[in-house]
């Protein structure tokens, strides 16, 4: 078996390689001031891979002056440029950031001209030693795939071995992938039908960038994060990480590197129903005991457990036991106590504060047991990886907001101080 390293910037990912953790900035990157500020923030934090979202050209060339402000103070953490649809911003960041993100099937509705931008995005990032990560997120994967596989793990993990496949034949390899869902099981099956698929017919495992996508915030956000990715981490999967919170980017730093620490130490034996935690603080012991009994419960090998736990010294009580135990069986899609809230962490594109509206929603909407409800900051990201979710609630700028139901709009331009009142309606049914 041939192992792919990745090198981006100073960082080199794969295997035999520390896992690098990463987070993404929530800053308008034509804000340089703003941008330059959090990339600090991030870098103090110990973040080794940091990405800004980079939608056309007007983004790329603040790119390159965020880049020459942090190289100009002596931070050299490499930055990735976030593309989506832009064929031609792809090419340009490739000539700035030390990494660009695609999903190559999004360049162009006809797969041949995908194939064709892809090829040439490889040859500029050759040129300039630019890394690409093939990102394919859950609910994004194009109709051609969809009708083929469905809306499956076995779709994610085939859709990227397309390009995987096209860029072995470029000789291109410096390349990450990832295939990200909100789902913990959705997203653990892609990745590891990913890796047996790349072993079986490449005869080479490319580096895997690992996270679950639109964890959420808080507690929740942690358990779900934790879940998914360290389920992945505990079979030697994942090269480097990103937790992604709907908060400020800094506090995701901490987790990932707490999920590192613990994915090398010993893993408890995956039959084990009985734990015992010794937390620093809270989210400590939510970190902890969701690596210690998450990824049994999510892959179905145990049904229940017990735990003892202390924090900071005082021993948790049945109830706090039981409340974090909801939230971990919910997580490894178990049992469903309370709605389910797919939120999306923020960057440039999100088009109204979708920190405090998050808080909004979960507020009023806390008695929809099992309902999954999506917040997502702009139409890029939004309609397509929601897809799991059964209402929605969509930035669209100009202080408008869209409704979905069942992955479809069904009310469009409400302003946003409408938006939370008609979105508990439409729930109710009485919209």
């Amino acid at each position: 078996m041939k192992y792919l390293s990745c090198k981006i910037g100073g960082v080199t990912i794969g295997h035999g390689y520390p896992v690098a953790v990463q987070s993404m900035c929530n800053t308008d990157t034509l804000d340089i001031d703003a941008s330059v500020a959090q990339c600090r923030a991030l870098h103090a934090a110990g973040c080794e891979i940091i990405r800004l979202t980079t939608q056309g050209l007007r983004q790329v060339e603040a790119l390159a002056q965020i880049k020459a402000r942090l190289r100009e103070e002596g931070i050299a953490t490499p930055l990735v440029a976030d593309i989506h649809f832009n064929a031609d911003a792809a090419l340009a960041a490739a000539k700035v950031a030390e990494k660009v993100r695609i999903n190559p099937g999004n360049f162009s509705k006809d797969f041949e001209v995908a194939k064709a931008k892809f090829a040439e995005l490889t040859r500029v990032c050759r040129e300039t030693g630019c890394a690409i990560r093939i990102g394919l997120n859950h609910g994004s994967l194009g109709e051609r795939i969809t009708s083929a596989y469905g809306n499956t793990p076995l779709g994610m993990a085939r859709a990227a071995m397309e390009w995987l496949q096209m860029a072995v034949k470029l000789d291109f390899t410096n390349i990450t992938v990832s295939l990200k869902s909100s789902n913990t099981k959705v997203m653990a099956d892609a990745y590891r039908l990913l890796y047996k698929l790349m072993a079986e017919e490449l005869g080479m495992v490319f580096p895997m960038h690992v996270g679950v996508t639109e964890a959420g915030a808080g507690d929740t956000g942690r358990i779900k994060s934790v879940v998914g990715i360290g389920t992945l981490l505990r079979e030697g999967i994942g090269d480097t990480i990103r937790v992604s919170l709907t908060e400020d980017p800094v506090n995701e730093v901490p987790v990932a590197q707490a999920l590192r620490s613990l994915a090398s130490s010993a893993a408890p034996d995956p039959s084990c129903t009985s734990f015992s935690i010794d937390a620093a603080d809270h989210y400590d012991f939510i970190i902890q005991a969701s690596f210690m009994a998450g990824p049994a419960l999510l892959d179905g090998r145990i049904d229940d457990f017990t735990m003892h736990a202390t924090v900071a010294g005082r021993e948790l009580t049945k109830d706090e036991i039981d409340a974090f135990k909801d939230d971990l069986m919910q997580s490894c899609r178990r049992r469903f106590t309370k709605p389910e809230y797919i939120a999306c962490p923020g960057c440039g594109r999100t088009l109204y504060d979708i920190q405090s509206l998050l808080k909004k929603i979960m507020e009023a909407t806390k008695q929809f047991a099992g309902v999954k409800i999506a917040v997502m900051g702009c139409i890029v990201n939004g309609p397509g990886e929601m897809a799991d979710a059964d209402y929605g609630y969509v930035g669209e700028g100009g202080g408008k907001v869209t409704l979905y139901k069942g992955g479809e709009p069904v009310l469009r331009g409400i302003p946003q101080e409408e938006g939370v009142e008609k979105l508990v309606s439409l729930i109710n049914g009485t919209l």
